[in-house]
């Protein structure tokens, strides 16, 4: 039989920070729609533990922030916030990083920060170029939230079979680890902006 254990009225240094942890695991919890008895039969914690570390009463052990981390979809670095660090860059115009091929450009807004959580990036297509094909396999990991805006001329989004024409200042938001891939079948350069965010929906 599983123990429980927790370490009430302070946590010790190799133990997460309570209330910080308690309000991150519910806010998670309630984005992924689960109510403490579904975290409870995921994790294998009890649903009163839980409520306990929700509302900062009690400190879990890493061995039960693990659990709960698994249950919440997340590593135990993820959840605690482990890999973050205080940040700001600054990225110059001419510094952004830069890739492309066939006709599809791609400048990286954001720099490769552990813990990022978004990516913003730009994309310019020529005519007739396309960021990817019909049988091409998700690239984005699985929970994945992606909004576009079209700065410049028109594209259309093909996502999970569908098709979406998008004009000059047209934005839209999809589940981005759905097979997907923009075209441009004008006869003018396209650009558009694109956010890829870590989200938590459930497949």
């Amino acid at each position: 039989m599983t123990t429980e254990t927790s370490h009430a009225g302070g946590a010790t240094a190799a133990d997460p920070p309570t209330a910080e942890v308690g309000e991150r695991v519910r806010a998670l919890r309630e984005a992924l729609d689960l109510s403490l008895r579904d975290l409870a039969e995921r994790t294998g914690v009890s649903a009163p533990m839980l409520s306990q570390v929700e509302r900062g009463e009690t400190s879990p052990t890493l061995a039960v922030a693990a659990k709960i981390a698994s249950g919440l979809e997340l590593s135990l670095s993820q959840l605690l916030r482990l890999d973050e660090r205080s940040h700001l860059v600054v990225i110059r115009a001419g510094d952004r990083r830069r890739r492309g091929r066939a006709g599809h450009a791609v400048e990286e807004l954001t720099p490769p920060l552990p813990g990022q959580r978004a990516d913003l990036s730009v994309h310019t297509l020529r005519p007739g170029a396309a960021t990817g094909g019909p049988g091409d396999p998700p690239v984005h990991e699985p929970g994945s939230r992606e909004t576009a805006a079209v700065l410049e001329g028109a594209v259309t989004l093909f996502v999970d079979g569908s098709r979406y024409e998008l004009a000059e200042g047209d934005a839209v938001t999809f589940d981005a680890d759905l097979p997907h891939h923009f075209e441009n079948e004008g006869e003018a350069e396209a650009r558009f902006m694109a956010v890829v965010s870590a989200g938590l929906r459930r497949s």
